[in-house]
C-alpha cells in the first residue's frame, strides 16, 4: 500500500463515522452571519488595527527574518511584551506565534523533569482541556492526573492523595472552555494550589479580551491566593491574539525569571522564526482598545443569556455554557453535521465539533457569539432552529 492509498483508506473510515473534515470558503459578505468565528469583539477588521500593522511592517519589515534567539529580536517585540505584561499584570511576558504553538511546547518546557532536577512532576489537568494542553503532557512524558471538569473538589482530593510526595506540583487548565463555554472558578482554584504549593498553568485563549478585569482575563484578577502565586513564580498564563485580540500569535505571562528559562528551553520559541511585524502592530493597537470595550463585553454576556433562554425553550441542551460560546449539544456525529448544514443552507455558518474534540456522543454545533451579531441575525438563527425542531 502507497501512502496515497492508506491516506485514501483513512479518510474512507473517517466518512463514515461522518469525522471527515472539509475545508469550506469563508466569503467576506457573509460575516454577519457567521457563528463559526472567534473575533468576538469584531478587531479582525477595524482599520486601526490595520493601520497600525502596516506602519509596523512599514518600519521592520514584512518578516521578522529569523528566530528572536537570531535575527528577529526587532525591538517591536520588546515593547509588545512590556504591554503584554502589563495587560495581563504579570511580571514578564514572551510571545510566539500561535496559541498551540504556545501550549504544546511552552507547557511541555515547564513539565520538562530536567527543571525539576530529574523528577517528573504531577500534573493535574481538567479532562476537558484542549487537544494542545494534552499534547504538551505527551511531549514532556508525564501522566496527567486528570480531575472531573471544573471540579475544584475532586481536585483537591486528587491533590490530598498525593500529599506526601515529594514531585513538584503543576496543575493546567483552561479558563473559558472553548468547546463547553463556561468559566473556571479561578480564585477557588488559585486558593487550592497555594495550599498545595502547586503551579498554576492557565489557558486564556477564549477569556483574553472578553473576560476578567477590563478584558485583561481572568488570570488578571486581583485575589490574595492569586497575588501569593505570582510571588512565588507559580502563575504562568497563556493567551492568544487570534480570537478576540483579532489578529494572530499567542504569549505568556509569568516571572522575569521563567521567560528567560523559555528563551532557553521552549522549542516552539527556540527553533521558529519570530511572528511577522505586522501581526505585533496590529496586536498591539488591540491591546489599546480593549481596556476601553467594557459596555461591548457586557452586551455580548447579555446577548449570549438571552441566546441560551431562547434555545432552551425550543428543547436545545447548552451544556455547561454561560458565556459567549453557546454550544448545542446534538449527540451523534450524524446530527451534528444535519444541523451544521440546515444552518448553513439558511446562509448562517456554525461549527460543527465532534469527537475526539469533545467526548464520545457529545458531538454539538457551537455557537460563538460576537459583538457585530445584530438582533435580526439572532432572530434569523431562531427561526432556522425552530425548523429544524419541526423537521426531526
Amino acid at each position: 500500500m502507497n501512502l496515497s492509498q492508506a491516506s485514501q483508506q483513512r479518510l474512507e473510515l473517517l466518512a463514515q463515522d461522518s469525522g471527515k473534515r472539509v475545508l469550506l470558503p469563508c466569503p467576506m459578505d457573509r460575516r454577519a452571519l457567521d457563528f463559526s468565528s472567534n473575533d468576538y469583539l469584531c478587531l479582525a477588521q477595524r482599520g486601526d488595527l490595520v493601520e497600525a500593522g502596516h506602519e509596523c511592517a512599514k518600519r521592520y519589515g514584512a518578516g521578522a527574518t529569523g528566530s528572536r534567539l537570531l535575527s528577529g529580536n526587532l525591538e517591536c517585540f520588546e515593547a509588545l511584551e512590556a504591554q503584554v505584561a502589563q495587560f495581563k499584570n504579570a511580571e514578564a511576558a514572551l510571545v510566539l506565534s500561535s496559541g498551540y504553538q504556545t501550549n504544546a511546547s511552552g507547557l511541555a518546557a515547564l513539565l520538562d523533569k530536567s527543571l525539576w532536577g530529574g523528577v517528573e512532576p504531577l500534573v493535574f489537568t481538567d479532562r476537558l482541556n484542549h487537544a494542545s494542553l494534552h499534547h504538551a503532557c505527551q511531549l514532556a512524558g508525564v501522566k496527567q492526573v486528570r480531575f472531573r471538569h471544573n471540579d475544584m473538589a475532586h481536585l483537591t482530593e486528587l491533590l490530598n492523595k498525593h500529599a506526601d510526595s515529594t514531585q513538584p506540583r503543576i496543575i493546567v487548565s483552561e479558563t473559558v472552555f472553548g468547546m463547553e463555554g463556561d468559566l473556571l472558578p479561578v480564585e477557588q482554584l488559585a486558593e487550592i494550589a497555594l495550599q498545595h504549593n502547586a503551579v498554576v498553568y492557565l489557558d486564556e485563549a477564549h477569556a483574553t479580551g472578553v473576560w476578567g478585569p477590563q478584558g485583561r482575563g481572568l488570570g488578571a484578577l486581583a485575589h490574595p491566593a492569586i497575588d501569593a502565586l505570582k510571588t512565588m513564580g507559580h502563575w504562568v498564563i497563556m493567551g492568544t491574539f487570534s480570537k478576540a485580540v483579532g489578529v494572530s500569535g499567542a504569549y505568556i505571562a509569568c516571572s522575569e525569571v521563567f521567560k528567560q528559562y523559555l528563551v532557553n528551553r521552549c522549542t516552539g520559541f527556540v527553533y521558529s522564526t519570530a511572528p511577522s511585524p505586522f501581526v505585533v502592530g496590529a496586536v498591539a493597537k488591540a491591546l489599546e482598545i480593549i481596556p476601553g470595550l467594557n459596555a461591548e463585553r457586557a452586551a455580548l454576556q447579555s446577548a449570549a443569556e438571552t441566546l441560551r433562554n431562547r434555545v432552551h425553550q425550543l428543547g436545545f441542551d447548552t451544556g455547561l455554557s454561560n458565556t459567549h460560546i453557546v454550544p448545542l449539544v446534538v449527540g451523534s456525529n450524524t446530527a451534528c453535521l444535519e444541523l451544521k448544514s440546515h444552518l448553513q443552507q439558511t446562509g448562517i455558518r456554525t461549527s460543527a465539533v465532534r469527537p475526539p474534540t469533545v467526548p464520545p456522543n457529545a458531538a454539538r454545533v457551537r455557537l460563538a457569539l460576537n459583538t457585530g451579531h445584530s438582533q435580526a441575525v439572532f432572530d434569523q438563527l431562531q427561526e432556522a432552529l425552530v425548523r429544524w425542531k419541526e423537521a426531526a
